[in-house]
């Protein structure tokens, strides 16, 4: 799901990964939990649309990402 920043929510806290410092840092994306979604945006358009993926996804994602 695609998520509008505009939609009158409070922006939450954003993390890159640590990664980012080493390889390219003007090609990560970025971060943030809250309670009910885990949201995704990328770092040069952080005013631009957001995934947002419920806790159960982004634990899949991130398990398959490890392997």
């Amino acid at each position: 799901m695609i998520h509008s920043p505009s939609a009158g929510n409070t922006d939450p806290m954003w993390f890159k990964s640590s990664y980012s410092d080493t390889s390219n840092p003007n090609d990560c994306v970025e971060v943030a939990r809250t309670l009910t979604a885990i949201h995704v945006r990328d770092s040069k358009q952080t005013d631009g649309p957001r995934l947002r993926l419920v806790p159960t996804a982004w634990a899949v994602f991130v398990s398959y990402a490890r392997n």
